[in-house]
């Protein structure tokens, strides 16, 4: 497709780009095909490196060999001849859980193991294939994503604002923003918490080591990561494991899973930051399998969006609205209470 010495400026109107990163300062060196590996999910050292293989791969601008050892502030792209696909938006027909629907939003409580948006490796069965079937002409937000004002987790259930006119996504957005909106979410964590409430701070940005994970900067490293706030108080102590409501300060991408994990209380089950393992309890081989059922009956994090609240972007008024937690978490706290009660 290109020589080794050709500039992508040539094919650009040819090519599309799927992947983008700007290797960090102090990046030691490393083989690209091994680099990508660790930043882009579903990707296998296969397709990567068939991928080089193609000169699909820029560095600089300059297309290079799987072998390339990234160095320092590098510019790595990935480009296609075809657009990504969550690009080209497929309309389907899933229904949707709508709790509240005027002229020009609506709230939706999504189910766990719904996506959002689609991406990598999620190209249908989306929130957004559901919403573009169901609603015409919604307004696309900042990052051309139709009717999107925030967003949760794939395997975090609840409650989500939905815009469907232009002014309704530049006020909302506008309120998250600025962090006038309201958001309560309830999660099983891993612990017995020592305070009754408390309020977490520590910049979040992306893992320096593992791509796909967030991860708390301490003090000296202030200038890494967004600034992050979540507020807990815990609802029910179950033993080995605590219910606890969070409210966010602010909207960092995994920031109840992060800030958990930070404080030494992972989330119940949470595969990415290692809460699928035993991480409090005994060694009995009854307690293993006590959580290996939990297990089996919450198959996802233990985290749902229970509450939203905002101002309506045309009358002003404040609304909110409140989801019950869903069936899965529901049984997994009754089986913790009932362990908790005849462990005492």
């Amino acid at each position: 497709m290109t020589t080794e010495d050709s500039t992508i400026d040539e094919q650009d109107d040819e090519l599309f780009e799927h992947h983008s990163f700007t290797a960090d300062k102090g990046q030691s060196p490393l083989r690209i095909d091994k680099y990508l590996m660790n930043r882009i999910e579903n990707a296998t050292r296969n397709k990567i490196q068939s991928a080089a293989k193609d000169g699909s791969i820029f560095v600089n601008d300059i297309p290079v060999k799987s072998n390339y050892k990234v160095k320092p502030k590098d510019h790595i792209r990935v480009l296609l001849e075809y657009p990504p696909y969550e690009n080209l938006l497929t309309p389907e027909n899933i229904p949707l859980d709508i709790v509240y629907e005027d002229e020009v939003l609506l709230v939706v409580n999504k189910p766990a193991g719904m996506v959002v948006h689609p991406g990598h490796g999620n190209y249908s069965g989306t929130l957004i294939n559901a919403l573009v079937y169901h609603f015409d002409n919604l307004p696309n937000n900042s990052s051309d994503r139709p009717g999107l004002v925030h967003r949760i987790d794939k395997d975090t259930s609840g409650l989500l604002v939905i815009a469907k006119t232009e002014q309704a996504m530049a006020h909302l957005a506008k309120q998250f923003f600025n962090k006038t909106s309201e958001r309560e979410y309830v999660a099983i964590v891993w612990g017995n918490m020592t305070d009754d409430e408390g309020r977490i701070e520590g910049n979040i940005g992306r893992h320096p080591r593992n791509r796909l994970q967030n991860t708390v900067f301490e003090n000296d490293e202030d200038e890494k990561g967004k600034p992050a706030v979540t507020h807990y108080k815990v609802i029910e102590r179950l033993g080995y494991v605590t219910l606890v409501g969070c409210k966010l300060e602010t909207g960092r991408t995994h920031q109840i899973r992060v800030h958990m994990k930070y404080i030494g209380h992972t989330i119940f089950n949470d595969e990415r930051y290692g809460g699928e393992r035993i991480l409090k309890g005994t060694t009995f081989t009854k307690y293993k399998q006590f959580v290996d059922n939990c297990f089996k009956i919450l198959p996802r994090q233990a985290l749902h969006a229970k509450t939203l609240g905002f101002k309506h972007p045309v009358t002003g008024e404040q609304l909110s609205f409140d989801s019950p937690i869903p069936d899965d978490m529901q049984q997994c706290i009754e089986k913790w209470r009932n362990y908790a009660t005849h462990v005492e």
